[in-house]
């Protein structure tokens, strides 16, 4: 047998042997669960809890992702810090405090046993939400969003997040106000965050439309996929369309009545959202969410968060419930205000 025969055997007997081993070592794509009508199927409660911040710390630089052993301990210093702030001694509060920020770390004015931010990273263990930009960070402003931010700053120097500016009533209550008038969750959105608790969302779905239930506040977007129109009716959430792209489901919103709840308020109503939904195992769902706001960003920007199922049903959630709590912020602050006159007489 010639060289050249012998080398193509050879070539064949190799390649035999080595396609079906490469056939085991590959990973098998995990089978999408569809629904009835052959939809993937996205359905049931979801928890988007985690302790991933939004972006990038800066004493992390470039580095995209963290080790295992990296989220692990991050992972351990977050229940330790749990555990801490559950077992220590009774500490009290003062009228006027910060219902956020107590001292050495506490949540303020609400024990830690009612927050559920999590206590692990991302399961993608992105030392960001953000993926797009590169670098993990909100992209540059806009000089006039930017003018904004300074001047709300400015004019709430000194005031509390659920407190008016000084002489304000519900419009003036900082970027919070939305939230704290019980209008929008701080975490439902639309766009989706993880935050302080009620990280949950529960998906219904049929062949013609796709319901979006937040846990917090309540809210339910209705996604229709039929293609029919939008009204151009502008909405607290926007209004919402859909759309199959293979086994993803695609929801566009744009039409929103001012700005949201996200990012402390600065998107506005030039906000034009699309969120991607993607079945990647039978207890994940990837949500992504990439942020097109003109005039608060100089360019779009994406962010992602591996959701986890969650076997747990929604539980009622009420907000200020008997209405008191708005008029008692009110209240308090025509109280201090009035104090206050009074002592520079």
């Amino acid at each position: 047998m010639s060289q050249r025969c012998l080398a193509a055997v050879l070539a064949v007997v190799a390649l035999a042997i080595l396609v079906p081993l490469a056939a085991v070592a590959q990973p098998a794509q995990a089978e999408v669960p569809r629904t009835a009508w052959g939809a993937a199927d996205l359905g049931g409660v979801w928890d988007f809890r985690s302790i991933t911040p939004m972006e990038r710390p800066d004493d992390l630089g470039d580095k995209a992702f963290l080790t295992e052993e990296e989220a692990a301990r991050l992972e351990q210093e977050t229940v330790e810090r749990n555990a801490e702030l559950l077992s220590r001694s009774r500490r009290e509060t003062t009228a006027g405090g910060s219902v956020d920020r107590g001292e050495d770390g506490a949540p303020g004015f609400y024990n830690n046993f009612w927050l559920d931010r999590g206590t692990a990273p991302v399961g993608t263990r992105r030392t960001s939400l953000i993926a797009d930009p590169p670098n993990g960070k909100m992209p540059a402003m806009t000089t006039a969003a930017a003018a904004n931010v300074a001047a709300l700053r400015a004019e709430r120097k000194d005031v509390l997040t659920h407190a008016p500016t000084p002489g304000g009533w519900v419009h003036d209550l900082g970027s919070n106000g939305l939230q704290l008038r019980c209008i929008t969750g701080f975490n439902s959105g639309p766009p989706m965050t993880p935050g302080g608790y009620n990280n949950n969302v529960q998906i219904f779905q049929t062949e013609h439309s796709v319901a979006l239930l937040n846990e917090m506040n309540h809210n339910v977007r209705v996604v229709p996929l039929d293609g029919r129109d939008r009204p151009g009716i502008r909405q607290w959430a926007g209004e919402s369309r859909g759309h199959w792209d293979g086994d993803t489901l695609v929801v566009e919103t744009v039409d929103f009545h001012r700005e949201t709840s996200f990012a402390q308020g600065r998107t506005d109503q030039h906000l034009r959202l699309t969120e991607r939904f993607t079945r990647v195992s039978a207890d994940t769902l990837m949500y992504e969410a990439t942020i097109d706001d003109p005039t608060v960003w100089t360019t779009a920007w994406t962010y992602e968060i591996p959701m986890q199922r969650n076997d747990q049903p929604l539980y009622e959630y009420a907000c200020h419930e008997g209405n008191y709590g708005l008029y008692n912020i009110l209240a308090g602050a025509r109280a201090e205000e009035a104090a206050a006159e009074q002592a520079s007489k």
